[in-house]
């Protein structure tokens, strides 16, 4: 079994599946993925991303604002509190620091950050963590705001194997997408090689990121596959035991029960 840790199920074309959501969502069963986690990315759009929750067992989701998200979409401590109170949000976020789009205020984006840490201890759920060129100041405005006591999640996981050994030694596990099977991709090879199997997530970030041999196309959950049999080889171990561990680890963080 796999689970996608981390995808968009709101933003896929659905073209190719003659624009039926389930028919994506069998295929994905098809290639051994039992489940699924539809991040939030701004409270505009949260009701749809509920909806498709709420429709499929094998979903949840989570409500945030991504860090690039306009100013006139923030949103407040309370909003984020109430929303995540529905028993399929199971996260808080996705959120975090992203310093690579230059137009995006870097002390807004830190105060974003903190509310939704805030939110997080207040609704007793993990975090999902986007960060992008911003290490020092996520890894700050985590321990500042007790994220250890939360934990969650480093998804897609682009930086250092230093940046990742703190960020376990904080509680947290790390996942790592498509972009693993990217041949110039040695950075998160390096880290995808050096996580304990045991705090390892795998994930699509659908509809982005498509793996090697898809990797320029529209990305959807099925092709987490590629990512769990890349790392397999990666690590030299055989795939179902990346499938089985980062199935635990998903369930675990998340208080997910597959029975």
């Amino acid at each position: 079994m796999l689970i996608d840790s981390h995808c968009h199920l709101d933003m896929l074309d659905l073209t190719p599946y003659n624009g039926s959501l389930k028919c994506m969502i069998e295929e994905a069963k098809q290639n051994d993925v039992v489940y699924m986690l539809s991040a939030g990315v701004t409270l505009k759009d949260f009701p749809q991303l509920l909806a498709i929750a709420k429709q499929y067992d094998c979903v949840s989701c989570s409500v945030g604002l991504h860090p690039t998200e306009k100013a006139s979409a923030r949103a407040t401590l309370e909003e984020i509190v109430n929303l995540a109170k529905h028993d399929k949000v199971v996260a808080i976020g996705e959120t975090g620091l992203d310093y690579s789009y230059k137009e995006f205020p870097v002390l807004q984006q830190q105060e974003d950050f903190h509310v939704h840490l805030q939110a997080a201890r207040a609704s007793n759920k993990p975090l999902i963590i986007h960060s992008r060129q911003a290490p020092e100041d996520t890894l700050g405005i985590m321990a500042e705001e007790g994220a250890d006591s939360i934990g969650g999640v480093m998804h897609c996981f682009t930086e250092t194997k230093e940046v990742a050994r703190a960020a376990l030694d904080l509680g947290f596990y790390i996942s790592i997408s498509g972009i693993v099977t990217f041949k110039k991709a040695q950075q998160v090879q390096e880290v995808a090689a050096y996580v304990p199997i045991d705090r390892l997530l795998i994930e699509t970030d659908a509809p982005y990121l498509a793996p090697v041999p898809h990797r320029g196309q529209p990305n959807v959950p099925a092709y987490v596959r590629f990512v769990a049999e890349f790392i397999a080889n990666l690590r030299q171990v055989p795939y179902n035991t990346v499938a089985e561990h980062t199935t635990k680890n998903f369930c675990q963080l998340f208080g997910i029960s597959l029975s």
